[in-house]
């Protein structure tokens, strides 16, 4: 077969047909023959042919059955279709037409005019398949230059947005933590059926975009207020509420000069509204109940729950059942009551998402082994190999020794822990550990970790180990942004992302020797 010749299949019953339809086109096209609709399907199996001749009338499946059948399979749907019968019935034609057929050619045909209208219909094919697929490739074009702009605005407002953040005196991960909430927020509301009609408009994408320039006013709020170590006075607590206004104005300025300001209408509407309340007593416009746009609401909820959660200049954090009491108190007054209902209804989840961002923070905070790469994790053990004293690898080669000695009593992991030479972890150990660590040591129990999404006993013995022992470890030592929490407070964490964060039998035995743990810090 020539390459490039278009392939024509001739489906008829009678083997003359085929066999004068095959010479009067073999000379410019490479010709298929079946003598029935099964034989053709099975043909289609093999190859995908521009253009098929169908006969009507055929003692298994006919043709009209045949060319539904060809229209119902998306394979198949795209290739033309042609009748080639003896009927002469204009019903008939019309028929064939109706069901998909781009054209009616009736036996005995004339070998010059087959000719030219399979050589008009097949340039009409071939030129809408090039419309088709230049479509197709404009659709893939708009897509990544609308992800490539999305990711552009998102890269821009997450600038903005960890400026506003670097100026306020405020525990960091403000912003990131209060979009997880929105996000978890606005799922549950979804799931209960809860102003579905007002989400149902909204771009939730944008919306949880937008949301980190909902505080983007307290760029024009001067530092000795935004950054004053305790309360502020009256007058300073009216300039402060500025920032509200401020945001509005700073959002409309940009709205100005960009042609595509549709993300920032939702940062706008949050950033005039989450601190109106429900009673009307909130501020810049004294909106009351669903006089507050629903975006200002739900800020409203979960700005106030991460605030509360977290060491503000004026204040200690509080737990979450302290904070979610508060807002419990606040139904109905500074907050829309059903949005309250949903928050007290789901709020576990609301603590998980708190628990897992300050052990995500105290990772990236913390200075010593669990902040470093992986290579200047072994180069620290290298060093404590060398002779050089650090109380950090001390403690972590205790936490270590703890929970390896409980595993050789434990039957589960008796076997694998025996790979070790001996119950006692040494640096030639440790170093042997902090090896394999690379690129595994934050993959979390429930498969949301990284780099690799593994989950549960996919993930090795020895970085389950670490991810107990690096979390409690940065928990209770300082970092320059955070006092060390305390035993008590890092265990509950621990023991809260039982089965998500970590393997829960590992937790179990940990909860097991948590005393011990305790020890390793007054013995240091």
């Amino acid at each position: 077969m020539e390459r490039g010749r278009c392939k024509i299949i001739i489906v008829d019953d009678d083997i003359t047909n085929l066999t004068i339809g095959k010479n009067a086109l073999s000379e410019k096209y490479d010709v298929f023959t079946a003598p029935s609709g099964t034989k053709l399907f099975q043909l289609l199996e093999k190859l995908v042919p521009d253009m098929i001749l169908l006969d009507i009338e055929m003692p298994d499946i006919s043709g009209y059955e045949v060319i539904e059948e060809l229209k119902a399979n998306e394979k198949n749907a795209d290739i033309p279709v042609i009748f080639l019968t003896s009927i002469i019935d204009p019903e008939c034609e019309i028929q064939g037409l109706s069901l998909g057929a781009i054209d009616y050619i009736t036996k005995p045909f004339s070998r010059e005019l087959l000719l030219k209208r399979l050589e008009v219909h097949l340039l009409v094919a071939a030129q809408k398949k090039e419309l088709k697929n230049y479509s197709q490739n404009l659709e893939k074009m708009v897509s990544k230059k609308t992800e490539t702009v999305f990711e552009l605005q998102s890269a821009i407002l997450k600038t903005v947005a960890e400026l506003v953040e670097s100026r306020d005196n405020i525990t960091g991960g403000h912003i990131e933590r209060t979009q997880e909430y929105l996000a978890l927020f606005i799922d549950f509301l979804l799931n209960h059926d809860i102003y579905t009609k007002e989400l149902a408009v909204w771009d939730i994408n944008l919306f949880i975009m937008s949301s980190q320039l909902h505080d983007v006013g307290k760029i024009s709020i001067k530092d000795e207020i935004l950054m004053k170590p305790g309360r502020l006075s009256y007058a300073e607590n009216e300039e402060m509420k500025e920032h509200t206004i401020h945001g509005i104005k700073i959002i409309e300025k940009i709205e100005g000069s960009t042609p595509e300001s549709a993300f920032l209408k939702h940062a706008k509407i949050l950033a005039g509204s989450h601190h109106e309340k429900w009673d009307g007593t909130g501020y810049p416009f004294g909106l009351k109940g669903v006089e507050i746009p629903l975006q200002g609401r739900l800020m409203a909820v979960v700005d106030v729950y991460d605030a509360l959660t977290n060491d503000r200049p004026y204040k200690k954090a509080y737990t979450h059942e302290e904070s979610v009491e508060i807002i419990r108190s606040g139904s109905g007054t500074q907050f829309d009551p059903v949005l309250t209902d949903i928050f007290l209804m789901h709020e576990k989840e609301f603590k998980r998402v708190m628990n897992n961002s300050v052990i995500i923070a105290a990772q990236r905070e913390h200075n010593g082994i669990v902040d470093k790469s992986e290579s200047q994790i072994v180069a620290a053990i290298m060093d404590a190999k060398t002779g050089v004293k650090t109380g950090q690898m001390d403690r972590v080669r205790r936490y270590l020794t703890i929970l390896i000695t409980a595993l050789l009593k434990h039957e589960r992991y008796r076997n694998e822990v025996l790979l070790f030479e001996n119950e006692d972890l040494n640096e030639a150990m440790l170093l042997h550990h902090a090896e394999r660590l690379t690129g595994t040591r934050h993959e979390r129990w429930d498969g949301s970790g990284y780099p690799s999404e593994i989950k549960g006993s996919a993930i090795p013995l020895q970085e389950r180990l670490i991810a107990i022992v690096d979390v409690y470890h940065a928990l209770t030592s300082d970092s320059p942004e955070r006092k060390r929490m305390s035993h008590q407070t890092a265990t509950n964490i621990i023991k809260n992302n039982r089965g998500t964060y970590f393997d829960p039998i590992l937790v179990g035995i940990f909860l097991d020797h948590e005393k011990e743990f305790m020890g390793v810090e007054s013995f240091l």
